[in-house]
């Protein structure tokens, strides 16, 4: 850490320095007046010791220009006078601390010094930790998929990402990573360096939602023992992403309607009005304008949150995305569990493309996970691929086929019930046997290749 010594004092000066200097993290630079000090400012010190009683310049003056130069260098004033109301005003402009010289400014002086180092050092963790959070929700990043489905996605969220004000609501399937989406927004977004805060709707009891969202003073009801923010206040700048928003309750729904035409809130037993410049997000897996007909979800509260309505496909719908998610995933778990490389074999992966997945992105990553944990070697193959038996048996149902595929998808069906008994199968399906050999030849060629 780089620390300057503005000081006229010669003796104190040393002092100072000497008393700096046995730590050898820190870099010392000393000056004796003002004029030398600022003609170096351009060195960007990190802590700077001011002295107040300077012969060219007043203390002041000096932290002043350190703050405009960069406001992030702290500026620990010395004074020889033990002055209070001298010692606030400076604490006001920017100074991190006030010490007096003093017997104990030796212990003072180190003990400012260690604190500031400590702040710096979480502020470069928390740098740090924004860059991996920014990289982890990059687009390219965060979004698996090279299909036209997901490419429309993408251009939605390029819209949502510019315009920081407009409130999006995400439609989809469960599993389809409506919450993904949302992070992806905020983190790309103007307001990334704000607060992300995720509400579940559905979790959250009836009676507590009201104070979970908006908060509460104390004493507003039995066991508010403490004044407490909701989510809106503390998102204030950022974005609350409001999952399942479906299940709101009827009457909370006017107070949301609230929020949103006034941008304010007022806590549960209180009457002060508190502003927010707060983003809202929403998901649902609920048509809502079919639910807004059936009167179980205002209208007005419904057009107010649409803003950028934004729909994720179904994986059933992503063609060959499934074969990126999958090897992704697979390359995720193997690095997190400290396992070697693991590969699809051709046979794994037409399993994988055959399948609805009725549970989108979250159950394909279930079952590529399971296969990564069932093999013995260092491939998946069509045996390690396992759905649950009620969804398995009617994934060839679940996307939209030619008669003749529906017939492949039934006979292969019955081939693995009745361990590829081609007599059996033919039997009950009252086909030819050569159909079904056809079919065996056509699908081992495809293998080969």
């Amino acid at each position: 850490m780089r620390i300057n010594i503005i000081e006229d004092d010669r003796v104190f000066n040393k002092l100072i320095e000497h008393t700096l200097k046995l730590n050898p993290d820190y870099e010392v630079t000393t000056y004796f007046n003002g004029k030398d000090f600022i003609k170096n400012l351009g060195d960007n010190p990190d802590v700077v010791t001011l002295d107040l009683g300077l012969p060219d310049y007043t203390g002041n003056e000096i932290l002043k220009k350190i703050k405009k130069f960069n406001p992030e260098i702290d500026v620990i004033v010395i004074s020889g006078q033990d002055d209070i109301s001298t010692a606030v005003q400076l604490l006001k402009e920017g100074a991190y601390d006030y010490i007096t010289k003093d017997e104990n400014i030796k212990d003072r002086l180190l003990h400012a010094i260690n604190n500031i180092k400590t702040q710096k050092s979480l502020k470069n963790e928390i740098t740090q930790l924004k860059t991996v959070i920014g990289n982890k929700y990059d687009y390219k990043n965060a979004i698996i998929g090279d299909s036209p489905a997901i490419k429309a996605v993408y251009a939605l969220i390029d819209k949502a990402v510019n315009v920081p004000n407009i409130n999006v609501s995400v439609y989809g399937e469960t599993g389809t990573g409506k919450e993904l989406i949302a992070k992806t927004i905020h983190y790309n977004s103007p307001r990334k360096d704000k607060p992300f805060i995720a509400v579940n709707m559905g979790a959250i009891p009836r009676e507590l939602i009201e104070s979970e969202l908006f908060g509460h003073e104390k004493g507003a009801f039995t066991g508010a023992i403490n004044t407490k923010k909701g989510k809106f206040e503390e998102a204030d700048g950022g974005t609350v992403f409001l999952d399942e928003i479906g299940e709101m309750d009827f009457n909370l729904q006017v107070k949301l309607l609230r929020v949103l035409q006034e941008r304010e809130i007022t806590r549960v037993g209180g009457n002060a009005v508190i502003k927010i410049n707060t983003r809202i997000i929403t998901a649902t897996n609920k048509d809502l304008a079919e639910e807004s007909r059936k009167g179980n979800f205002r209208e007005d509260l419904y057009y107010r949150l649409l803003g950028l309505p934004i729909h994720l496909p179904a994986l059933k719908d992503r063609n060959k995305d499934v074969l990126l998610l999958s090897n992704f995933f697979l390359k995720t778990f193997c690095k997190e569990n400290g396992l070697k490389k693991i590969e699809l074999t051709p046979r794994a992966k037409k399993k994988l493309l055959g399948y609805n997945f009725p549970g989108n992105v979250r159950e394909l990553k279930a079952v590529v996970e399971l296969g990564a944990v069932l093999t013995n070697s260092n491939v998946i193959d069509e045996e390690h691929v396992v759905y649950s038996s009620t969804q398995g048996e009617m994934e060839m149902f679940g996307r939209e086929m030619t008669l003749k595929e529906y017939t492949e998808s039934i006979i292969r069906h019955f081939l693995k019930k009745y361990n590829n008994n081609v007599l059996k199968v033919a039997a009950k399906l009252d086909i030819g046997k050569s159909t079904i050999y056809n079919l065996l030849k056509r699908d081992k060629e495809a293998e080969l290749n």
